[in-house]
């Protein structure tokens, strides 16, 4: 089911069908994303937003919000998403929005530390989700051309 615009009645502005592929794609960038988390020792913190120090549970915790991302992003991005390149920058610019709502907001709000706190961890937190995102932009750019035209989703 898609939502279109009443002015030309072609253009998706969201698409409940494209939120599966998005959600795939979200997960294959929580993966990369992960690991590399895990490599820095970062992933950690993650478990820490639901009182864990479990690595297991922080990576249940880090999947499920990138599945969430991921959906969010086949339900609003994915019909625009023409090919490889819109599926890249899209998919860029996704991670660095979640970047700046999540570790720099949202995050050190839930744990009572300052918010927008730009140090070497942001840096690294940022060029994870960068990484994700361009994961997330490449998986739906595919799907969608798998699909068989831009139109699909």
């Amino acid at each position: 089911m898609t939502a279109t615009t009443a002015a030309t009645g072609s253009r998706p502005l969201v698409s409940f069908r494209s939120v599966p592929i998005g959600v795939v794609g979200g997960l294959a960038g929580g993966i990369v994303f992960g690991l590399m988390m895990q490599l820095m020792g970062m992933l950690g913190m993650v478990g820490m937003l639901v009182g864990s120090e479990s690595l297991a549970v922080a990576w249940v915790v880090h999947l499920l919000i990138s599945a969430a991302i991921g959906a969010g992003f086949g339900l609003v991005l994915a019909p625009r998403v023409n090919g490889l390149a819109t599926g890249l920058g899209l998919g860029a610019a996704y991670g660095l929005l979640w970047w700046a709502l999540g570790p720099l907001l949202l995050m050190p709000a839930a744990m009572g530390m300052p918010v927008l706190t730009v140090d070497a961890t942001a840096g690294q937190s940022l060029l994870g989700h960068l990484v994700f995102g361009l994961v997330l932009g490449v998986v739906v750019a595919l799907a969608r051309r798998r699909a068989g035209s831009p139109a699909h989703a």
